[in-house]
Order: C-alpha cells, then sequence, then structure tokens
C-alpha cells in the first residue's frame, strides 16, 4: 500500500499487520547536514569535509539525529496519514546501519508489525511500526521500530 497526501485520516480500526506505507524521496545536501551539526551534533565528521575523510565515516555524513529528523519530516508529509498526527509512545528499536552521505536521496517503507487495543483507554490503540529508511540503492541507512498511539473511529467498538 503506498500512502497518498490526499487520502482521509487512518484510525486505529485501518490498520493491519502486514500493510506497508512507502513515501517518495527527499535529497541531502552535504549544506544541509553542516546546517543540522552545527546546531545539534558539532563533530568534525558532520562539519568539515577534509577532516570526516580521517575519521570513522572516511567522508562527510549526517548525524543520525538528522537522519531521524529527515525520517520525521518524510512520516509526516507522505508516510500514513494517521489521525490526530504521529504520537509516539516510544521506541523498541533504533539502528543506523549505514551513513547518510550528501546527495543521497532517502525514502521510508514503513510495516505495520502489530495493533492492539489499549486496556486503559478504550478511545485508542496501539501500533507498533517498522520505518526504515532508505536511500537511492535501497540500502537501509536507519531502522525504527516506534509504538505510535493511534485513535479509534467514534462509535468504533472497544
Amino acid at each position: 500500500m503506498t500512502s497518498d497526501k490526499n487520502r482521509s485520516s487512518l484510525y486505529f480500526e485501518d490498520f493491519a499487520v502486514g500493510q506497508i506505507y512507502r513515501t517518495g524521496e527527499l535529497t541531502v545536501s552535504a549544506d544541509a547536514i553542516k546546517a543540522f551539526a552545527t546546531s545539534f551534533d558539532p563533530q568534525p565528521f558532520h562539519l568539515d569535509d577534509a577532516a570526516a575523510t580521517k575519521t570513522f565515516f572516511q567522508g562527510l555524513a549526517a548525524s543520525g539525529w538528522h537522519t531521524a529528523a529527515l525520517t520525521m519530516r518524510l512520516l509526516v508529509t507522505e508516510g500514513a496519514p494517521i489521525a490526530g498526527g504521529i504520537i509516539g509512545a516510544g521506541m523498541d528499536e533504533l539502528r543506523w546501519p549505514r551513513p547518510v552521505r550528501p546527495g543521497d536521496r532517502l525514502h521510508l517503507e514503513s510495516e505495520v508489525m502489530e495493533v492492539r487495543p489499549s486496556r486503559s483507554r478504550p478511545e485508542q490503540g496501539l501500533v507498533k511500526m517498522r520505518t526504515t529508511t532508505l536511500n537511492q540503492n535501497n540500502e537501509p541507512v536507519q531502522i525504527v521500530v516506534g509504538n505510535l498511539v493511534v485513535p479509534r473511529r467514534a462509535g468504533a467498538p472497544a
């Protein structure tokens, strides 16, 4: 299933294990990598091309937190249109298996892993989703398993 920005909002009852939502792409520039790093993660491998070549990354690489922020951007603008927005209840996993480089084109695949009603709040449920951020070669650059709070439709059986 591919997400569509013009679709109506999705409620708890709309989710089923195995559904997949995909997004379009965004391109990461060296300037964006450096700007994010200047404000939030000022390490040489995120800030300086020459210095980065002598580090673990052997070249300029985006901060993992920059990758996480870009992932969130794609989720909000092109991911599953969850009613009420994307409300996180925590993460089970967060990994950065390879760095994001200048010029990378990122896109997402989000798979529904679990759907369960809330025991304490009948007006909502929890949806566990694995979101993989992929580069232009379909190589994963981030994998996050998140637990989302999703409202039920008004009048839906608890």
